[in-house]
């Protein structure tokens, strides 16, 4: 009895182990069929409205922005302006204390009537020299004399005149008057404050002419700068409204290069209309410059142009290796040296080559086809020839390929076959 019980858990015992590597080998034959066969991710070559952008930052400026300063020293008596304040061309903004320069007006006054009066004298001098020296009464050198200082006196007089000059045209710089229309940005000084204009005249104002016509002053990339024009529409946002596009229009190009840290960028100036004020001056703005659009464009993704199959892959391998033995042997291989056919060196062609399936097909031989693009947004390209709406085109491989396979095992867990 015992005996025919043992033989009998023998007999389960094998025929669940022959049961169990049946299932092993054929999952195994299965997984290993599977990873054989190319599987590839597909896109369908579509149309659709296509827009290349150059972007950039820059910061949000008035269109007119005045310093308004100050040309003579001296102490912040009165302010009559202050942030935000609406200005008009020739209002007084800002007074100086002005006894230091009433003073010297007054003592340049004093200056001028002394030398007049010296000059009076130096006149009644020289005629009655002149009718002395008629009637021969007196030397030809004393009358040289008295005229030589009668031009003196003259000249005397002129000075003191410009000096009086001087001094009132300080006096009348005691007050600061707005130079243009606009809004008060920027105040700089406060009353009691001593401004000094000894090298560089101090700022005490910035006015904006009109905020209601701002400009963007974008530093645009060396490399991007060759697809910005004059007439361009940019559209940008600002950190404060996030959800809202603002638009622009580029009207300078300026040929100044900024270069900060061996990076070289050129300052392009974008109007921007500020109806409602709801751009402010030194927001940061994000531009995306539109350099070219097309409406109904032929389209295909980015990935499509970059995927090689394996094939093709060891194909290039061997012809290089090819290549380099050539090389080493001696043997020259191109078109006599020239750098290839007639493209400039440098550029870069508009052909290129795409994989193309069936439709509705995620495996099998993919060909390759020669196709022509156009503009790009960054992530979807125009096809300008080679493809027609509709076919399928590979962009990536998922199966059978030689990186590692993440596949799941029957008995749990996770097993990596490579």
């Amino acid at each position: 009895m015992a005996k025919s019980l043992t033989s009998r858990i023998v007999k389960w015992v094998v025929v669940l182990a022959l049961l169990g590597g049946a299932g092993c080998g054929g999952w195994w034959y299965w997984q290993s069929r599977e990873n054989g066969t190319p599987k590839y991710q597909t896109a369908t070559v579509s149309r659709g409205d296509l827009t290349q952008t150059v972007t950039a930052t820059g910061q949000i400026n008035p269109v007119v922005n005045v310093q308004v300063g100050c040309q003579i020293s001296g102490m912040i008596q009165r302010l009559l302006a202050d942030f935000n304040s609406i200005v008009k061309a020739g209002q007084v903004v800002a007074q100086l204390d002005p006894a230091t320069y009433q003073a010297a007006v007054r003592q340049a006054e004093g200056d001028l009537a002394n030398a007049r009066a010296s000059l009076e004298l130096a006149q009644i001098n020289a005629k009655r020299n002149q009718e002395l020296r008629d009637k021969d009464l007196i030397s030809q050198a004393d009358l040289d004399t008295s005229l030589a200082a009668l031009h003196q006196t003259e000249a005397s007089v002129k000075l003191k005149e410009a000096a009086m000059e001087r001094a009132k045209v300080d006096l009348a710089r005691c007050t600061i008057f707005s130079p243009v229309d606009g809004i008060v940005i920027s105040r700089n000084v406060d009353v009691g404050q001593t401004v000094a204009a000894s090298l560089n005249a101090p700022t005490l104002f910035v006015i904006a002419n009109d905020l209601t016509k701002m400009q963007i002053d974008a530093n645009v990339a060396e490399a991007d700068i060759g697809n910005v024009e004059v007439g361009q529409d940019a559209n940008f946002t600002v950190d404060a409204f996030p959800f809202r596009t603002f638009h622009g229009k580029v009207t300078q190009i300026r040929n100044s290069p900024i270069m900060v840290q061996n990076v070289v960028s050129y300052d392009t100036v974008i109007a921007v209309a500020n109806r409602d004020m709801k751009l402010r001056p030194g927001m940061t703005a994000n531009v995306s410059v539109i350099v070219a659009q097309r409406e109904g464009a032929l389209k295909i993704p980015n990935s499509a142009l970059r995927f090689r199959p394996a094939s093709a892959t060891a194909d290039v391998a061997t012809k290089s290796g090819a290549t380099t033995a050539n090389a080493g042997s001696g043997t020259r291989s191109g078109s006599g040296g020239k750098g290839g056919a007639g493209r400039a060196r440098g550029e870069r062609s508009p052909v290129r080559t795409v994989y193309v399936l069936p439709a509705g097909a995620t495996d099998g031989d993919p060909k390759p086809v020669r196709i022509k693009t156009g503009i790009s947004d960054g992530v979807l390209t125009e096809v300008t020839e080679g493809l027609k709406e509709g076919e399928t085109v590979v962009t990536g491989q998922t199966v059978g390929t030689k990186s590692p396979t993440t596949t799941s095992s029957p008995f749990g867990g996770g097993m990596r076959r490579f």
